[in-house]
This record gives structure tokens, sequence and C-alpha cells, in this order.
């Protein structure tokens, strides 16, 4: 059924962004779920994934109000003037990397590729150049990926935190069946990859605080405080999560999408420390403050979940909020200075060892200084 709405609302990468304009709604960008299989998950009644707190979900009045603020509010360096650096990779360079540890490289807002022991891993693998349902219409890229699907080696395992379209990318995931051996998602996403062209027996599904031995790894799925939902009506009929992963070599902790809760303390407790802690940083405001953190906070998760050395992620990227592109940056690097946390911002597609992550810290840059207008200043904490 399509219907054709004036502005039309949905809820994107973790917030509502408002459409002006004419906009066609098609039934297939809903998400499709299995219910009849999730009788039984930890969190589901009546149809709904649950968050561990209760707060109220966004009305229709609330969606109005956040569409005004779309229209009204001045846009202040949402995207940056110059181009962001990024570094290529190459297959030759991924093979380099020792199959004897753990090492990662940023290649986007939240998706990250890791080499471990030898197999390459993807975490919401997001290649497209908007983060939208739509090929016209939404979020576009500050800067293309440091490496293309069609480069990038046999991937062992595709990692998914939540199927909101910044960190479950339909083009991305098509592209990537023919190439990928395995796909960890959260209860009820398995249903839209195998319309994809996933087959069943490639898919391992998650509930919360359920986990994987591999031959090399613990891998577990952890609690956030967030939601799902990829078209009007779904809202909530996914799970959502974050990831752990040990290993002999090092441990690392994906927050995915969240608002501060207690459940990072939790999980600190049950698989910390972490060598390295990827904490979304980004496309935070007060209108959504239960389900995107602050980087005040989001340092605060860090330290909750006893990481060692923390890098920011869900930032540089995309335009999905209020803020400016770097306003997630400058307060993290405050608020880790003021909490004496070690903090890592690595360009994209920079390579790194968990065995050295000490030494880059030790030589880390705040490279988006220079990309920035003058004067500046960092926007206090709201």
């Amino acid at each position: 059924m399509n219907t054709f709405v004036k502005v039309t609302a949905w809820l994107l990468g973790g917030l509502t962004l408002i459409v002006a304009g004419v906009a066609m709604v098609n039934a297939q960008i809903v998400a499709s779920v299995d219910g009849e299989t999730l009788v039984h998950a930890s969190q589901y009644r009546d149809g709904k994934f649950l968050n561990t707190k209760v707060f109220e979900q966004p009305g229709l009045l609330k969606t109005l109000q956040i569409a005004k603020r779309y229209f009204t509010e001045p846009a202040q360096d949402k995207a940056p003037l110059k181009a962001m650096p990024v570094e290529k990779v190459s297959l030759d360079q991924l093979g380099a990397l020792s199959h004897q540890g753990v090492h990662f490289i940023k290649l986007g807002h939240s998706s990250l590729l890791l080499k471990v022991y030898g197999e390459y891993w993807l975490l919401d693998p997001v290649f497209s150049e908007r983060a939208s349902p739509f090929s016209f219409l939404g979020p576009k890229r500050f800067h293309q990926a440091p490496i293309g699907i069609d480069e990038l080696p046999v991937i062992d395992k595709v990692l998914i935190s939540h199927n909101h379209y910044d960190h479950l990318d339909k083009a991305s995931i098509k592209k990537l069946v023919a190439k990928t051996k395995q796909f960890l998602v959260p209860l009820g996403v398995e249903v839209d990859l195998q319309k994809w062209g996933v087959a069943a027996d490639a898919i391992v599904r998650f509930d919360w605080w359920q986990e994987l031995q591999t031959d090399n790894a613990l891998i577990a799925f952890a609690p956030t405080q967030h939601f799902s939902g990829r078209g009007i009506g779904d809202g909530n009929t996914t799970l959502w999560g974050s990831w752990v992963i040990k290993t002999a070599a090092g441990s690392i902790y994906f927050s995915g999408d969240s608002g501060y809760f207690d459940g990072f303390k939790q999980i600190g407790a049950a698989y910390g420390p972490f060598d390295v802690a990827f904490i979304e940083t980004g496309a935070y405001d007060n209108d959504w403050a239960d389900i995107h953190m602050t980087p005040e906070q989001s340092v605060q998760a860090h330290v909750d979940v006893k990481g060692q050395v923390m890098v920011p992620v869900h930032n540089g990227t995309f335009d999905l909020a209020f803020h400016s592109w770097y306003d997630p940056l400058l307060r993290v690097s405050a608020a880790a200075r003021q909490a004496n946390a070690l903090l890592l911002t690595p360009i994209f597609g920079q390579p790194i060892s968990l065995a050295t992550l000490k030494q880059h810290v030790a030589v880390n840059t705040e490279w988006w200084h220079s990309l920035m207008p003058e004067p500046y200043a960092v926007v206090p904490a709201q």
C-alpha cells in the first residue's frame, strides 16, 4: 500500500528524520519479522521488544515539534567544508597485518573492519552513499569508505547491532552475501537478511547475554537502551544491542547505539576490562536523550564497561542531528581529558593493532581541527 504525505517522519539511525515535500512511503521499507520465533525472547512482550527502562516514546506532538526545529533552526557547520582525511586501504595492506593478533580499521560512522587471527570481520557495515531507505533522499556521506566491498577479502563474520539504516544497509548486505561466511544479528533481523539473499544457515541470531564461542574468540550480545525500526509501524519489532569480542590477543566492546543506562556497568562487570571500547558519540539531542548519549555520557559509558582505550564512533560520516559535525569530537576530547580516559581518534582507514594501542594513543592527533571554521567553541553539555 502506497501513501502520499507532505511531511514524512520515520525513525532513522536512532533519531527522527523529517523530510519536507512529497515522499512516498512504501510498505517494502518496513522490517520483515517472524513474531512466532520471538515469543521466548527475554525482552519481547506483545509483539514488541522492550528496554529495561521505561521511557516515553515520541508521539505525534513530539514529532511535529522536532519537525518545526528542522524547518526553523539555523544549520551551522552540519558538514565539513574541506575533504575529510581518509587513508585508502588495499587488499595487500590487509594481508600484511599479522594473523596472530587483532587489528581494526574505522571505515566510517559506526562501520569497522576487524582482522581477528587472520579472519576478517565487519561490524555494522554501511557502504552506501546515503543512510536512508531512498537513494535520492536522506543523510549523505561526508567521505567515501577507505575500501569498497568489491575490494574486500572473504569476510568470515558480519555483526549487526540493530536495524536502523545507518547500521543495517540493505545494499551493502546484498553485495556482501557472496563473500561472507556468517552473519551475527539481533533477534528478528534474520528475516530481512534472508529476504536479501542470506542463507538461513549462515545466520546466527542473538538475544541479550547470548554467547558464541569460536576457535579464537568469545562473542556475546549485550543490552543497550535504544529502539529499532525501518519504516512506519514496525518500531521495536526487532532487537537492538552491543557486541563483546574477547580473544587471547585482546578484547573489544562495540556499543552500537544507546542512551546512557546502568547496563554499561553490568557489561563491565560481566566481560570487562576491554582493551578498546568503540562507543557511540554523535547524533545526540535533548529531544531524544534516552536513546543517544551526549559525549560526556559516552566517556562515562566507556568508564563503566571498564574500557582501557576509547574510540568514539557514530560521527564524522553522516549528519544525523542538529549539532555541528565536529561537536562530538570536541566534546568527547574535553570529557576524556577531564576523566583521565585514554582517547584514540584514528583517521578513517588507519590500521590499528590492539598490541600497539597505547603507542597510537601517545601520538594521537585531533585531525578535525584543520577542517573546522575559525573561531569555534566547545558547546557545553546539555
